[in-house]
């Protein structure tokens, strides 16, 4: 069981090397995340402790601030399992500071949360008492727990249930691997296409994030990708043809998820118009005919950003209105129409 990781000895302190940010955790202290912090007092040191990597302390461990049943969509997974529930865990802290997080009152620590713990058991306990077969690490960032994610992750697959990771993809490459490794689905946030961006609005790393997701593609995890449009801020043309590039680059075709803003926390924009967020993703069509599979989240869409049909005949296969959901097109994950295989897995 692991309890204490992704961190090395800097004198009297820790260097957390869990995400790119590489916080110094103090004697006391936590880094960015507030999830993480050094230890108050130093460890005796003995010939065997010297040969065990130095442990932050966890005072969110299995800190779980949400439990729900939801549907598969609203991680939102379109091609996964579609039409079916997974229970969701949600969790506290969040190693980036984005202005306009649409959770902020779970991530942004800082007050006291709700919450209830829970050991990596007795969460897969409450999947199993659902009778449901997979479990979403969700809402707030879960990588930030990298610890009881990967105890947890190990469990419920020696259980048969499946791993879903909710994640902005903002860690290093031994903790991506590590978690990645026991992960069957993802839905990775791709919030924008610059640097700078990420770096100074975000508190994040573009290129960290990038590496996240073609490690994920590359290990065979079921992935899609979402990016939250915020007006003056990541929808310039040329940079939202960057971000579409890279997705169409990727082994796939891999679902790409425009979701639409409103306003919340710091950020006090207009929200995201329904028209735009249509001529972003017909543009990205017409631009990488790889990019077969784009969706329009949070606002009204239409039917073609909206239902996913078949890439054989056209058949729709799978009909969406806000979380209600038509698999009659399907047959045995095949096309009910041409009996072609639908691009789902399960």
């Amino acid at each position: 069981m692991i309890t204490g990781r992704f961190c090395i000895a800097e004198g009297a302190a820790l260097r957390c090397t869990l995400c790119p940010r590489r916080c110094r955790l103090l004697p006391g202290k936590t880094g960015l995340c507030r999830v993480r912090r050094g230890p108050a007092e130093a460890a005796p040191v003995s010939e065997a402790s010297r040969a065990l990597p130095p442990e932050p302390e966890l005072p969110y461990y299995g800190f779980i601030t949400a439990l729900a049943n939801d549907p598969i969509e609203k991680k939102p997974l379109y091609h996964w399992r579609p039409g079916s529930f997974i229970v969701s865990a949600g969790f506290a802290g969040c190693n980036l500071h984005c202005p306009f997080c649409q959770n902020w009152h779970i991530s942004q620590l800082g007050r006291e949360i709700p919450g209830r713990r829970l050991s990596p058991e007795d969460l897969v306990a409450v999947v199993e008492a659902e009778a449901s077969s997979a479990l979403a690490y969700t809402y707030s960032e879960p990588l930030v727990h990298g610890e009881f994610i990967v105890n947890t992750m190990q469990i419920a697959r020696n259980r048969g249930i499946a791993n879903v990771l909710v994640t902005n993809g903002c860690a290093n490459p031994g903790l991506a691997r590590e978690i990645l490794a026991f992960t069957d689905a993802a839905n990775i946030d791709l919030k924008c296409f610059s640097e700078k961006t990420y770096a100074e609005i975000l508190g994040g790393d573009l290129r960290t994030v990038l590496n996240f997701i073609s490690t994920a593609v590359e290990m065979g995890i079921h992935t899609e990708i979402t990016t939250l449009v915020v007006p003056g801020l990541n929808d310039r043309g040329e940079e939202l043809d960057a971000l579409a590039d890279f997705i169409a680059d990727l082994a796939g075709p891999i679902p790409w998820h425009l979701s639409a803003y409103h306003p919340d926390w710091k950020w006090d924009t207009p929200p995201t118009d329904p028209a735009a967020l249509t001529g972003i993703a017909r543009r990205a069509q017409d631009r990488r005919g790889e990019l077969r599979y784009i969706y329009i989240g949070n606002t009204a869409a239409p039917p073609e950003f909206r239902d996913t049909v078949c890439p054989a005949c056209g058949a729709v296969l799978v009909r969406r209105s806000g979380y209600r959901i038509d698999t009659r097109g399907l047959a045995e994950s095949r096309c009910r129409v041409c009996k072609e295989p639908a691009p789902f897995q399960d």
